[in-house]
Protein backbone atom coordinates (compact mmCIF):
# COMPACT_ATOMS: atom_id res chain seq x y z
CA UNK A 1 0.00 0.00 0.00
CA UNK A 2 1.25 3.68 -1.03
CA UNK A 3 2.36 5.77 1.77
CA UNK A 4 -0.37 8.61 2.72
CA UNK A 5 0.86 11.82 4.29
CA UNK A 6 -0.82 12.03 7.52
CA UNK A 7 -1.66 15.39 9.50
CA UNK A 8 1.24 14.87 11.97
CA UNK A 9 4.00 15.49 9.07
CA UNK A 10 5.16 18.99 8.02
CA UNK A 11 4.17 19.90 4.63
CA UNK A 12 6.28 19.79 1.72
CA UNK A 13 8.39 23.03 1.52
CA UNK A 14 7.12 23.50 -2.21
CA UNK A 15 3.68 23.94 -1.02
CA UNK A 16 4.18 26.39 1.33
CA UNK A 17 3.58 29.76 0.30
CA UNK A 18 6.71 31.80 0.35
CA UNK A 19 5.12 34.06 2.74
CA UNK A 20 4.89 31.01 5.44
CA UNK A 21 7.95 30.15 4.94
CA UNK A 22 10.41 30.75 7.64
CA UNK A 23 13.84 30.51 5.62
CA UNK A 24 12.21 32.91 3.06
CA UNK A 25 11.18 35.50 5.85
CA UNK A 26 14.71 34.90 7.38
CA UNK A 27 16.76 36.06 3.93
CA UNK A 28 13.97 38.70 3.03
CA UNK A 29 15.10 40.21 6.78
CA UNK A 30 18.98 39.94 6.28
CA UNK A 31 18.36 41.56 2.60
CA UNK A 32 16.04 44.33 3.97
CA UNK A 33 18.57 45.32 7.20
CA UNK A 34 21.97 44.89 4.90
CA UNK A 35 20.01 47.82 2.44
CA UNK A 36 19.65 49.84 6.18
CA UNK A 37 23.31 49.50 7.50
CA UNK A 38 24.04 50.72 3.82
CA UNK A 39 21.82 53.68 4.38
CA UNK A 40 23.38 54.22 7.84
CA UNK A 41 26.93 53.52 6.23
CA UNK A 42 25.83 56.49 3.99
CA UNK A 43 24.25 58.95 6.51
CA UNK A 44 27.81 58.64 8.41
CA UNK A 45 29.47 59.76 5.32
CA UNK A 46 27.26 62.92 5.59
CA UNK A 47 28.95 63.83 8.91
CA UNK A 48 32.23 62.63 8.15
CA UNK A 49 33.61 63.98 5.02
CA UNK A 50 35.27 68.02 4.90
CA UNK A 51 33.26 70.88 4.78
CA UNK A 52 33.45 72.35 0.97
CA UNK A 53 34.90 76.28 1.66
CA UNK A 54 34.14 78.45 -0.91
CA UNK A 55 35.77 80.74 -2.73
CA UNK A 56 33.52 83.70 -0.86
CA UNK A 57 34.26 81.60 2.30
CA UNK A 58 37.86 81.62 1.61
CA UNK A 59 37.68 85.87 1.12
CA UNK A 60 35.47 86.71 4.17
CA UNK A 61 37.64 84.60 6.24
CA UNK A 62 35.32 81.54 7.14
CA UNK A 63 36.85 78.73 8.54
CA UNK A 64 35.57 75.01 7.08
CA UNK A 65 36.61 71.90 8.51
CA UNK A 66 39.29 70.69 6.34
CA UNK A 67 39.44 66.92 7.88
CA UNK A 68 37.84 64.16 7.62
CA UNK A 69 36.36 62.95 10.91
CA UNK A 70 38.07 60.00 12.25
CA UNK A 71 35.44 58.86 14.72
CA UNK A 72 32.46 58.85 12.09
CA UNK A 73 35.19 57.05 9.41
CA UNK A 74 35.76 54.65 11.78
CA UNK A 75 32.43 53.65 12.03
CA UNK A 76 31.43 53.82 8.12
CA UNK A 77 33.91 51.36 7.66
CA UNK A 78 32.16 49.30 10.37
CA UNK A 79 28.98 49.82 8.73
CA UNK A 80 30.62 49.23 5.27
CA UNK A 81 32.05 45.82 6.76
CA UNK A 82 28.67 44.91 8.56
CA UNK A 83 26.73 45.28 5.33
CA UNK A 84 29.44 43.24 3.28
CA UNK A 85 29.33 40.46 5.52
CA UNK A 86 24.98 40.41 5.59
CA UNK A 87 24.85 40.53 1.80
CA UNK A 88 27.51 37.68 1.54
CA UNK A 89 25.39 35.40 4.23
CA UNK A 90 22.29 36.36 2.43
CA UNK A 91 23.77 35.77 -0.77
CA UNK A 92 24.72 32.28 0.41
CA UNK A 93 21.96 31.49 1.83
CA UNK A 94 19.96 32.42 -1.53
CA UNK A 95 22.52 30.13 -3.17
CA UNK A 96 21.36 27.04 -0.94
CA UNK A 97 17.60 27.51 -1.22
CA UNK A 98 17.95 28.45 -5.25
CA UNK A 99 18.41 25.00 -7.31
CA UNK A 100 15.95 25.62 -10.29
CA UNK A 101 16.74 27.46 -13.50
CA UNK A 102 13.57 29.78 -13.21
CA UNK A 103 13.99 30.84 -9.33
CA UNK A 104 15.26 34.30 -8.86
CA UNK A 105 19.14 34.52 -7.31
CA UNK A 106 18.64 38.10 -6.35
CA UNK A 107 20.68 40.86 -8.23
CA UNK A 108 19.99 43.34 -5.59
CA UNK A 109 22.52 41.31 -3.61
CA UNK A 110 25.30 41.73 -6.18
CA UNK A 111 25.00 45.00 -6.84
CA UNK A 112 24.79 46.00 -2.43
CA UNK A 113 28.18 44.00 -1.96
CA UNK A 114 29.65 45.65 -4.94
CA UNK A 115 28.54 49.29 -3.38
CA UNK A 116 29.96 47.95 0.17
CA UNK A 117 32.77 46.76 -1.14
CA UNK A 118 33.70 49.69 -4.12
CA UNK A 119 33.24 52.07 -1.33
CA UNK A 120 35.48 50.02 1.66
CA UNK A 121 38.16 50.13 -1.34
CA UNK A 122 38.03 53.44 -1.74
CA UNK A 123 38.06 54.80 2.15
CA UNK A 124 40.71 52.94 2.66
CA UNK A 125 42.88 54.11 -0.22
CA UNK A 126 41.83 57.53 0.03
CA UNK A 127 40.76 58.81 3.51
CA UNK A 128 42.90 56.15 5.98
Amino acid sequence: MGKKNSVSESPERRQIPRTQDGFYRAVLVANALAWLILVIALILFHFARPDFVSGVQQYWGVEGDTQWSQAYVDAMIAMLQICLGVSLLTMIMRARRNRRRDDNYGVNLFILAGISLISLLTLTINVT
